[in-house]
C-alpha cells in the first residue's frame, strides 16, 4: 500500500462496509480508503504494527469506526487513539447501530468527534454516509 489512506473504515459487517464504500464512491471520496474488519487490524494500521509494520506513518484524515466488533471493540480502539500523542487528533466518527445512551456517553467522554447511528433504510444510510464523507473530507479543516 503506497497511497496515503485518507479514510480508515473499521467495520466487521461486510454488508455495512459495502454500503459505506458505495456511498463514498458516489461522491468520489473512496479513492484512498482502507477497510479493515476488526479493531485489532485498525490499531495495527494506525500504529504501523503487525502486517502494516513498514507502512509510512501518515495518519488518515478520518476514522469511521464501528462500536461492536470482534477482537478489539470500537471503544478500545478509540481509547488507544486518544491515549497516544501522535494519534489523539485524528478525527474519529463512531458509525454504529447502537443507540444505547451509555455507549454514546462513553464515546463522547473518550473524545469521539461524532457519533452516528446507522440508518436501517438503504437510501437513508447512503445519504448519511455521503454527508459524513463530504463533511470530514471536504468541509472540515484538520489540525496540522
Amino acid at each position: 500500500m503506497n497511497d496515503l489512506v485518507e479514510i480508515l473504515l473499521v467495520e466487521d459487517n461486510d454488508s455495512d462496509a459495502e454500503m459505506t464504500i458505495y456511498a463514498l464512491e458516489k461522491n468520489n471520496l473512496a479513492n484512498k480508503l482502507l477497510h479493515v474488519k476488526d479493531g485489532a487490524a485498525a490499531l495495527d494500521f494506525i500504529f504501523a504494527e503487525g502486517e502494516y509494520l513498514n507502512r509510512p506513518m501518515e495518519k488518515p484524515k478520518v476514522v469511521l469506526l464501528d462500536l461492536k466488533m470482534p477482537k478489539v471493540n470500537g471503544i478500545e480502539v478509540l481509547q488507544r487513539i486518544r491515549g497516544d500523542e501522535g494519534t489523539k487528533r485524528i478525527p474519529v466518527v463512531m458509525l454504529t447501530s447502537s443507540k444505547e445512551d451509555p455507549d454514546i456517553q462513553k464515546c463522547y467522554a473518550l473524545g469521539v468527534n461524532s457519533y452516528v447511528v446507522k440508518p436501517v433504510q438503504f437510501n437513508d444510510f447512503q445519504q448519511a454516509i455521503s454527508n459524513l464523507g463530504l463533511y470530514w473530507m471536504i468541509v472540515n479543516q484538520p489540525p496540522h
